[in-house]
């Protein structure tokens, strides 16, 4: 593998980064809430499926022990 000098690694580097598509401040507004949404609904999601479970596991273990 060729080895390549500090100043064109440099020029590479900004020559790539001038071709990055940046998101507007609207996309990332909507993208962040998107998130936060996305956040939200896997919480009660997961937290529905939790009580659930632990219901059903006392339910059997009491009526086990019953």
């Amino acid at each position: 593998m060729a080895k390549t000098n500090p100043f064109d690694f440099i020029q590479q580097v900004r020559s790539e980064a001038a071709k990055v598509t940046w998101p507007t401040r609207k996309e990332t507004m909507i993208t962040t809430a998107m998130v936060f949404v996305m956040v939200v609904v896997a919480s009660v999601f997961f937290l529905v499926v939790d009580q659930a479970l632990g219901w059903g596991v006392r339910s059997v273990i009491l009526g086990l022990g019953g």
